[in-house]
């Protein structure tokens, strides 16, 4: 009997400590269990905190019909600027963005002066997915009394107030948008690009101030889109004609024939337009435009301006090379005699080269150093007459500061030289500092 009640004893003992065992195992699945369940729910709340988060800030912008984000610097639409593109990655249906620039400058054939160059809202409103609004408006020079700038840039009268384009965008497929109204034309590397941020000079290169002439403006319609993984994208439109006759008999230069976007500007005529570039490679861009048209708004039976310019840029180790080649050649002013001083023939180029001195340094700054050469004849041959004005070469090494990517502070020596001085063309060195912003 003893032995039976000790195995019964060491029975129960044993069954006791198999039951503890397997209460012990099923706890710990449950507190294992309760704790998987916890974490996931601490989760749910984290994600759910966000997401009220982003409603509360597209709400508000929603109310109160402004986008508040920061102007992303590495975005670009159809070419534009980053400050020009924001509408297109705007989270609200009305953008606000803009730049502004202005500078010191120091020539030695006259008085210093300070300018404040210009001041630049965009204004862009998204009417759907696919239909955008965009808008640059501008005051140059601090106001709006109309004044006229000299070829040291200097102004003298005032400034103006334009609208540089205005145009509803049709966001049809990436291969093929439209843009109606009034556009920038798609030619050269400022024209479409030339927020202060964008080049390293004060002032921007004569080359596509005079021969292409930035910034270019027109009415018109332009397709746009890149083609697939090809790397390549296009530009392909009509924009009003320039007017080579505006100035008759004096001398018009390709910038003084732009009609723009002024008050019944005259539009009997356009010209084609053509764009193509390829970016297919990290830190290369490679492209070039052509325009076709009229050259006197139907005013000369036959006469016609043909423009084309080649362009390049290369970044890469805090490395930029940058350059452009544009002619522009007018034929059929002076059939009848009227136009002796219309533009035949003009051309320019320039190269630009710069290093970020901070480069190496995992610096949040950027401190690039450039130097860049210009060269150009704005009346380089006329209808019927010898080259009136000297071919003008400028030579300019600077300096930048970016406290911050969207601000930019600009130090440079910009060398002018002539070809053939004369007692009103003379040679003359200028240093400028500026500031330029984009928001």
């Amino acid at each position: 009997m003893k032995k039976i009640a000790l195995s019964l004893g060491v029975a129960t003992a044993i069954g006791s400590t198999l039951f503890a065992d397997t209460q012990t195992d099923e706890l710990k699945a449950q507190l294992k269990l309760m704790s998987e369940r916890l974490s996931t729910l601490e989760q749910q709340n984290k994600e759910t905190e966000e997401k009220t988060n982003i409603l509360i800030d597209e709400t508000a912008d929603l109310k109160t019909g402004f986008n508040f984000n920061v102007v992303d610097s590495d975005k670009s639409h159809n070419g534009l600027g980053a400050a020009a593109s924001k509408v297109y990655y705007s989270k609200s249906p009305l953008s606000i963005g803009g730049y502004g620039e202005m500078y010191y400058a120091a020539p030695d054939n006259g008085d210093n002066f300070a300018d404040i160059y210009r001041f630049v809202p965009y204004i862009g409103y998204r009417f759907s997915d696919n239909i955008i609004l965009n808008v640059e408006l501008e005051i140059e020079h601090g106001s709006t009394d109309g004044g006229t700038v000299g070829s040291d840039d200097k102004v003298s009268g005032g400034g103006k107030f334009v609208v540089e384009f205005m145009y509803l965008d049709f966001l049809i497929d990436p291969a093929f948008n439209l843009q109606v109204g009034h556009l920038l034309v798609p030619m050269g590397l400022t024209n479409l690009r030339h927020e202060p941020t964008l080049f390293n000079t004060v002032q921007r290169p004569e080359t596509e101030r005079q021969i292409i002439p930035s910034t270019w403006h027109e009415n018109g319609i332009m397709a746009y889109g890149t083609l697939g993984e090809s790397g390549l994208s296009y530009n392909l439109g009509f924009v009003n004609a320039i007017d080579y006759t505006v100035n008759s008999p004096a001398t018009t230069t390709t910038r003084d024939g732009r009609i723009g976007s002024e008050r019944d500007g005259t539009m009997n005529r356009v010209a084609g337009v053509g764009r193509l570039d390829y970016e297919g490679l990290a830190g290369l861009l490679v492209g070039g435009s052509l325009y076709y048209g009229d050259a006197a708004q139907g005013k000369v039976s036959g006469a016609s301006a043909f423009t084309y310019e080649l362009h390049g840029v290369y970044e890469n180790s805090g490395f930029k090379f940058k350059g452009l080649y544009a002619e522009t050649n007018v034929n059929g002013l002076n059939e009848n005699g009227a136009y002796p001083e219309a533009l035949k023939k003009a051309s320019g180029y320039y190269v630009n080269a710069e290093y970020d001195l901070l480069n190496q340094m995992n610096s949040e700054y950027r401190l690039p150093l450039f130097v860049q050469y210009d060269t150009h004849n704005k009346k380089q041959t006329l209808a019927s007459a010898a080259d009136p004005e000297a071919k003008e070469s400028v030579t300019t090494v600077g300096l930048n500061f970016f406290p911050h990517e969207q601000v930019v502070l600009k130090l440079d020596y910009a060398m002018k030289a002539y070809e053939k001085q004369t007692e009103t063309i003379k040679d003359f060195n200028t240093l400028s500092v500026s500031l330029g912003f984009i928001f």
